[in-house]
């Protein structure tokens, strides 16, 4: 008989070991991340775990976000760009969510959203607005490279002409990533997470979590990439570059030697994260060979009312985003994390 209950720490090797085992699992599924966004944010978690006689199932991990601003809600999860429900079977998902639904109506959250690769049944409502960009890398960064066009080349070596620098490192490239990251997030409009935030990320996963940055020959950064590894796959969830240095090219060079990281450490895919079809970031991604893969967002709606659109296309964000990107970047350094904790 399966059994229901809420995630403890000491089932975090029992949790982690069916992540790693399962199929239908992705990097925010690991047990780390809870411990990421609760030291980051302080918001709570609510991990569920499904056993049948001792051995762990299906997985469920959801965080809460609740403010006055954006409501009451919860995620699975929030500042990825998956997560969702991960069991053995459907009738096991079904069960995970019932009781994520006697949660949040405990809890009394306005809806439920959920951020999986594949469609699920189960009466959920269900956005497909949204694609991810991946590349099958081949075995050598050479191979790579010849399958590129020559109009690709030369905007990779654009930057290299220009004497910048690349930089791998951890917590000694923190600094220089949030500088150009913060700067970013202030012209499109959007409040920036604490500098913490990637802090814990690079403690919680010291072997699969490093900053790539792009720098002049001055040593000041032009661009910075986060960059996540999970089984065969390498992402890239947070990437920036400072527009005074746009026509440089920075942010292909950064692509381009995080690609080819990947390529030198074994992993097969490459993933350059979440896009919009026809929108100038899938045309990006697309021009390195990048594929879409769909993805599935689905929600449980408490009074059975519309998806949320929490995103800087609404409408009523409009007036809010021009205000942000005439902020001072050092203002919106102090009062961005506050607001971006409970944006999903």
């Amino acid at each position: 008989m399966v059994n229901i209950r809420v995630y403890n720490d000491t089932d975090r090797r029992s949790w982690d070991e069916y992540v790693m085992g399962s199929q239908g699992s992705c990097c925010y599924h690991q047990p780390g991340w809870k411990n990421v966004i609760e030291k980051s944010f302080g918001n709570r978690a609510h991990y569920l775990l499904a056993e049948d006689s001792g051995k762990v199932c299906g997985i469920f991990p959801l965080v809460q976000l609740k403010s006055m601003i954006f409501g009451n809600f919860m995620v699975s999860l929030p500042y990825f760009n998956y997560g969702g429900i991960c069991a053995d079977t459907p009738g096991i998902e079904q069960q995970l969510l019932d009781q994520a639904i006697k949660t949040a109506t405990d809890e009394k959250a306005g809806h439920i959203e959920m951020r999986h690769l594949r469609p699920v049944g189960l009466g959920l409502e269900e956005k497909k607005t949204k694609v991810s960009m991946k590349l099958e890398l081949p075995g050598t960064p050479e191979e790579l490279w010849k399958s590129f066009s020559s109009k690709l080349r030369n905007q990779i070596n654009r930057p290299l002409k220009e004497a910048m620098l690349v930089r791998v490192g951890r917590h000694a490239e923190l600094n220089n990533f949030y500088r150009v990251f913060s700067a970013n997030m202030r012209d499109l409009g959007t409040p920036v997470y604490k500098k913490d935030f990637f802090r814990n990320i690079l403690d919680e996963f010291p072997e699969s979590a490093w900053i790539i940055t792009v720098c002049l020959k001055s040593g000041e950064p032009a661009a910075g990439g986060f960059f996540t590894a999970f089984k065969d796959t390498v992402e890239i969830p947070w990437a920036s570059s400072l527009r005074s240095y746009n026509r440089l090219g920075p942010n292909m060079l950064l692509y381009w030697s995080g690609l080819k990281l990947a390529c030198e450490k074994g992993y097969r895919i490459f993933d350059f994260g979440r896009s919009t079809p026809g929108e100038g970031t899938y045309k990006f991604k697309e021009q390195w060979g990048a594929a879409p893969v769909q993805l599935y967002w689905h929600y449980w709606m408490r009074d059975g009312g519309t998806m949320p659109e929490i995103n800087p296309k609404n409408a009523k964000y409009r007036m809010p985003i021009k205000i942000w990107q005439r902020l001072p970047i050092g203002m919106t350094r102090l009062i961005g994390p506050v607001i971006a904790k409970n944006l999903p």
